[in-house]
This record gives structure tokens, sequence and C-alpha cells, in this order.
């Protein structure tokens, strides 16, 4: 046996894959071999550094070669991994393709074999993404990279790989953060495109490859809502336009992940095939599966195009810093920017406005310029006007949004669409906060209810039932209507910022009550030892006034009903119940201490919807939650709700074409069925068969039977020899 194993040696050193084959299933008998290869591999690597061109092939060979085998020798292969981590990073650009896609499969080997972690492979692959050039060694990358986090999550939340990962995409994005912002508005496209390219790239992966990890349900969590916060105010255009479509719920034509996606099968392909090959069942059924699955993803694309990421919306950090910088970004490059991105900008502003109702007064300011009948895609920026007010918004700042909107939206000057617009935008501002109208204009909008457009009268009707709901006051006597007329008073809606009643508990307080948990007392000092309290020796009690023990005696105060005058005393609200409620009790009688609030907010995250159960991006979610976002969902404006019912316009030839080409779907070729169906070979009939089927009374006085009885002895002969009766 060591004779034809040392025979056998010379041949081994040549044939690499059979060696690779013995040394897997006996690793410590060719452990000589593996080494003697390991140390050719060393002197090929210093020499592939300097002339790389030279020994690439045998290069390619022998890291091959080591990966597949490097799990049996992990004390000798210990800096293989690193090596080629390092050559990649260092020497990419310089590198053959061949060579380059070679290495990232065997770094990616060595993942699977366990040679290497997660962490120190993505620490690898996420730089590779903005340098490479080849689309089939990006799109395997990016699938490697999403793959690999996905499985790590799927049977539970893997905290430390996610915290690693999410700090990677933190540096790829702050990278470029101190770049001047360059728009993309006209010539300075092209600035754009000088400017240092690598930063803006991998910003962009790192918010595409977020998006995707949220798409799949990896990742549902605060820390992937502030990545993609974060691109909303990067100085590349193209960044913050991928960042705004991940908050707006639609898709970037531009980002690199939506151009590799899977578009379904080519049905017009498919048919051709069907029509040259052979006609069999097994290719019927193919054909009718990919009908079926092209049908539901484009049924998906629709569902998801213009729906808003509310979720997205909801986990935002700090909501109204966040929209101070989109109104701060807006103004400020509002010159650099293209219409198209100012608007985008203006979508999320007003969905964060509307969810959060937060006030950001200067977009109104900003807005109102953009308010003209002729201006593009106006429709669009009316939905963000109204999806930005709510019950919290100054009325005195949207007075003079709404008179801009009656100047230039509504007069004789435009036609009826421009005015059914107008009084649908301003039917949608005045819907969220109605104190916003002026009584004198509200008069004056009414009147177009008479108007003879469908449009036009149906929106002043909308404007005037809503205020016959909320405010009648503000209408005149016989427009009010039949039930405000009745009642003999005016029902106003509520005083700005004035609640309907009034908070009774702290939110989430429920869930103590829930858990048996017993709020502690306040006097306990173990409750408060570890959190910061303010002592009595601070700055901030300096306002208190010290009052000496002599003036104790001059101030009285008292809980009983006998001490007094009573008279003094303002009557108790009649509409709260003395006893209170459970929940009600806790908030009103305890106070809660630091550890409550701790054990408070544990209990709220252990309940949020987007808590993953298995991180296998589980859809469950909390009944008020969901009933918070339905409810979002149906106050939602659209640019349907804007424009209002119009009249159909007529259809133009390719319009005309395309409903000839859907109504001759599912059907034979066009064209009479007579006399096909019943022969055994499909034919029509002539015309003199279709006589011999006439009544008598039809014919007889026809120019055939008239001819025949005018005829002469010689046409007769004539007839006869042409075998004609």
């Amino acid at each position: 046996m060591t004779r034809a194993h040392s025979s056998r040696g010379p041949l081994l050193t040549s044939n690499l894959p059979q060696l690779q084959n013995l040394i897997k299933r006996d690793p410590a008998g060719y452990k000589e071999e593996f080494l003697q290869q390991w140390n050719h591999y060393q002197s090929v690597m210093l020499i592939f550094e300097h002339r790389p061109a030279e020994h690439a092939e045998q290069f390619r060979e022998l890291v091959t070669f080591i990966a597949q085998v490097s799990q049996c020798y992990p004390v000798e292969t210990a800096t293989f991994s690193s090596q080629i981590a390092s050559l990649l990073l260092r020497s990419f650009s310089t590198l053959a393709p061949d060579t380059r896609k070679s290495l990232v499969q065997n770094l990616v080997l060595l993942r699977n074999k366990g040679v290497i972690n997660s962490i120190e492979l993505l620490q690898t692959l996420f730089p590779l993404l903005s340098q490479t050039t080849s689309t089939s060694l990006r799109s395997f990358i990016r699938r490697t990279i999403l793959l690999d986090i996905r499985t790590a999550n799927q049977k539970a939340q893997n905290h430390k790989l996610n915290r690693s990962v999410q700090a990677m995409l933190f540096g790829m994005l702050e990278r470029g953060m101190g770049a001047e912002m360059i728009g993309d508005k006209g010539k300075l496209r092209e600035r754009l495109n000088e400017a240092p390219r690598r930063s803006t790239d991998e910003a962009v992966w790192a918010i595409a490859l977020t998006k995707e990890l949220w798409k799949r349900g990896v990742w549902k969590d605060e820390k992937t809502v502030s990545i993609v916060a974060l691109g909303c105010i990067h100085p590349s255009a193209k960044v913050q336009k991928a960042a705004y479509y991940f908050f707006l719920g639609s898709e970037d034509d531009d980002e690199p992940c939506s151009e590799e996606e899977d578009e379904g099968p080519d049905i017009k392909q498919l048919k051709h095939q069907r029509l040259v090959k052979k006609k069999t069942r097994s290719e019927d059924r193919k054909i009718a599966k990919a009908v079926k699955i092209a049908k539901k993803k484009t049924k998906t694309n629709d569902d998801a195009k213009g729906n808003t990421n509310f979720w997205a919306i909801q986990l935002i950090r700090d909501p109204q810093t966040f929209a101070e910088k989109l109104c701060d970004h807006l103004q400020r490059y509002d010159k650099r920017m293209s219409l198209d991105h100012k608007v985008l900008i203006m979508q999320l502003l007003s969905r964060v406005m509307g969810y959060h109702k937060l006030c950001v007064l200067g977009f109104y300011g900003y807005v109102v310029k953009y308010l003209t009948y002729h201006q593009l895609r106006v429709t669009v920026i009316l939905v963000a006007l109204a999806q930005s007010v709510h019950d919290l918004t100054p009325p005195d700042v949207l007075t003079p949004v709404i008179r801009k909107l009656a100047h230039e939206f509504i007069h004789p000057g435009v036609g009826s669409e421009v005015i059914a617009a107008g009084l649908n935008a301003i039917r949608e501002v005045c819907r969220r906060q109605p104190w916003s109208m002026e009584e004198d204009l509200l008069g004056d909008l009414v009147e177009y209810r008479k108007s003879r457009d469908k449009g036009v009268m149906v929106a002043a009707r909308g404007l005037l039932q809503l205020y016959r709901e909320v405010n009648p006051g503000l209408l005149k006597r016989r427009e009010r209507g039949k039930t405000a007329s009745m009642a003999n008073s005016s029902v106003t809606p509520l005083p700005y910022g004035h609640a309907p009643k009034p908070a009774v508990d702290i939110e989430g307080i429920q869930l103590l009550q829930e858990q048996n948990h017993s709020v502690s007392d306040d006097r306990g000092e173990d409750n408060w030892e570890g959190w910061e309290v303010e002592s009595d020796s601070d700055e901030s009690s300096s306002d208190w006034i010290a009052v000496s023990s002599e003036d104790e005696g001059d101030i009285v105060i008292s809980d009983s009903e006998d001490d007094g005058d009573r008279s003094t005393r303002p009557p108790a609200p009649k509409e709260y119940s003395a006893t209170p409620h459970p929940v009600e009790s806790i908030a009103t009688t305890k106070i809660l201490t630091p550890a409550d609030f701790a054990l408070l907010k544990k209990l709220k995250s252990e309940s949020s919807p987007h808590t993953s159960e298995g991180n296998r991006g589980t859809k469950r979610k909390a009944n008020s939650t969901s009933a918070a976002i339905e409810s979002e969902q149906a106050t939602f404006v659209t640019e349907a709700d804007i424009m209002g019912p119009r009249k159909r316009v007529k259809a133009d030839y390719e319009e005309r074409m395309a409903s000839v080409r859907e109504g001759r779907e599912g059907r034979e070729k066009y064209g009479s069925k007579k006399g096909k169906k019943s022969k055994d070979v499909p034919s029509s009939t002539t015309n003199r068969q279709k006589a011999r089927n006439k009544p008598v009374m039809m014919i007889l006085s026809s120019n055939a039977v008239r001819s025949k009885k005018r005829a002469s002895l010689r046409e007769k002969q004539q007839r006869l020899r042409k075998g004609k009766r």
C-alpha cells in the first residue's frame, strides 16, 4: 500500500480534482499532498499579486481546491479566507472577470461549509456591490446576501447578525452624508455624473437591500425604518428617491433590485412556441399555468402600486424632527430639484404629517406657489395638501390656502374640470379642519351647485353637505337643510385644540391590568433605585418660593367639603362617574415609577404587530392597530377624489381596437358558422342552395323566374345544352 501510494504522488500533484476526492475520504492519509499544494498556493499567491495576468488560471484552480478541502485542515487553512477577502477588497478593480467570480464563489463556499460566519462573508460582499460592473456577478452577490440573512433569521431572530448588518448599512449611508446636495434638474445632472459615484452607489444598494428585507418580512423593526429615513436626507437625489418610494409604497424603476426582479413567464413567446412545436396536452397545461402565474403577478403589482406603507410611517423615530428636515430640504434646494422630485417629497411629508398629526407650518407657505390650475401635476399636489391637514392644524394657516384655491381654480375663466377639482380640494381640506372656511366664501362656493356641469354640481353639493353636518351655522338659513332647521339650534364643531373627550388614562396602561401587575407604591425607594431622579437641590427648583414655617399657618389646604365656603368651589363635572374604572384607578390614583414605565414599554413592544413570530415575517397584527391603519387608509385621498366624476371621453382608435381585441379573446375566428358544424368538411352554401329554401311566393316575381317565361326557343335550347333548367 505504501509503495502504491508513493507511486501515485506525481499523478495526484497534477490532478487536483482526484486529490480533492481522496482528501475528503481520508484527510489524515493525504495530509502531505495537501501541504505540498498549500505551499504551492502561497508561492503562486505572491507571484499573482505582482503579475495577475500570468498565473490567473493556475491561481483559480488552487483557490478552488483549497476551498473544497479547507474544512478537513482547519488549522493549516486558518488564514485562507482572510487572504481571499483582503485580495477582493484590495484589488477587485484590477482582477480579471473570471478571477473575481471564482474568488467570490469560493468565499461563499467557505460560508456554506461553516469555515467562516455570516458577518465575515457580508463584510466582504457589501463593498463589492458598488464596485462590480458585471450584471451576473452583482445579481449573485445580491441573492447571496439576502439568502444568508433570511436563512439566519428563519427559525429565530439572530440579533447579533442583524445589528452587525444594520451597522454596515448605516455606514454605507453615512459615508456620503457630508457631500454637497446636487439636484436632478437640468444641467445639474451633468454635475451629478462627475461627482464621486462610489458613495452614491453604496447608499443606493443600502436602501435597496433594506427595502428587499422589509418586503420579504425578514426585518420589521424601527432600525430598518431608520436606515431608510436617513436616506431621505442623503445628498444624492437617486438615494432620496429610493427612500421616498419605500414610504410611499411604490416601486422605483431606477432601483438596482427592481431591474433584476422576475417578471414572470413570457406568454407571447409560449404561444408562439405552441404554434411551431407539436401540439400536446402538456404544452397546453404549461401555457395555462403560465397565464395563471402572469395574471396573479400583475394583480399583485397593481395592488401594491400607490399604497402608502403606513407600517413604516408608524415606526418612524421622532416623526416631528423627520418632517421638519424634509420641509427644510424642500425649501432649501427648491431650485436644484425637478418637479417630480419635489412632488415625491410633498407626498411623503403630507403622509407623515397626516398620520402623526404634526404641525409643520412652513409646508403650507411653500405649497401655495404651486396652487395654480396650469401647474403640472397639480392634482397630486392638491392630494398632498389635503392629506397633510388634520384636526390639530391651525385654521389661520389654512385660510390663505383656501382663498388661493378659490381664486385660482373657481371662477368663470377656467374649465369645468378645473372648478370641480378646486371645489373637491377645498372640501377635503375642510373635512379635516372645518374652522378654516370663511362664511362669505362658503356662500359663494355652494352656489355652484346650480351648475349644468355634472362634476361641478356634485363637487358643490358635496361641500354643502359637509357643512350641513359639521357646522351648519356658516350656511344661510335656506341652505342648512331640513335636519338643522328643525333642530332650531346650530351644530358647531369642537373649538380648535379641543378633544372629543379628555384623556383619562395612559396609552397602553391596560396591559399592566391584563398582566395582573400591581403598580408599586410611589413611596417605595426600591422602585426608584438605578434611575436618575432630580434632587431638591437642582437648579430647576430655584423658581420655587421658599415658605418658612412661620407662614405655614396662613395656608390652609384641605380636601374636606366642610371647610371653607362651598359656594366658591366650581361644581364637579357631571359626565364623569365618582367611581373610576379599573384602568382609570391606576392612572389617577397611583404614581408610576420608572420601573413601571419600563415594564409597560416591554409589554407594548411584545404586543406590537411588527414583532415577528419565529422571524418568518408573519403578519399577525393587533386589533387596535389594524383598525387604526384601516381607518387611515379609508380617509386616504386619491387623485380621483380631487377630479371627481367626469364625462366619458370619446375613445380614440387605439382604445377602440383594444376593445375589439378584448372581445375576440376566448372564441374562434369571427364569421358565419352556418354549414360548418354539420358537415364533415367545413364549407359554406352557394346562392342556388340558399334559393331552394326560399318560399315560392317570394321568388315568383323574381327576375330569374320572369326571364324563363319570356325566353325564346333558342334561349331555352342553349340553357339545356349548358345543363341548366
